[in-house]
């Protein structure tokens, strides 16, 4: 099996987690009547680290799909090579920096982090827009 597709199913993994964190903390401030609700009814806004922890979720759920196209479309094409599989992990890598440094409220170091997960996106798709 091609690493890039281990990778992405490492990226589904990253995904539940950041889905599991922010949903866990928006319970402990709603309440589980809210989680087990329709939730239509307007809610005051999220304290600081369930407001970071659903920012950091909703990050990741912009550059996810680009990652899945990337990772997958390397494999389909029959591009994968040695740097498409490290552009892979140094996006997983920085993107499971990304997340505790968000939920710190690390400003620059999280923005340096987003921006190698960039690098390393590039690094997967290239072959498939120049190659």
């Amino acid at each position: 099996m091609p690493v890039e597709i281990r990778i992405a199913a490492f990226g589904a993994l990253l995904l539940f987690i950041h889905i599991l964190l922010a949903v866990h903390l928006k319970t402990r401030q709603y309440g589980a009547r809210w989680n087990m609700g329709a939730r239509d009814e307007t809610q005051p806004a999220l304290g600081p680290l369930a407001g970071r922890l659903a920012r950091a979720q909703a990050n990741f759920l912009e550059t996810f799909p680009i990652a899945i196209v990337a990772l997958l479309g390397v494999v389909v094409a029959h591009k994968t090579s040695a740097s498409t599989a490290l552009g892979g992990w140094i996006w997983l890598g920085a993107r499971i920096a990304y997340l505790p440094l968000y939920a710190a409220g690390v400003p620059v170091v999280r923005t340096l982090s987003w921006t190698v997960s960039v690098v390393g996106l590039a690094m997967v798709i290239s072959p498939l827009l120049f190659g």
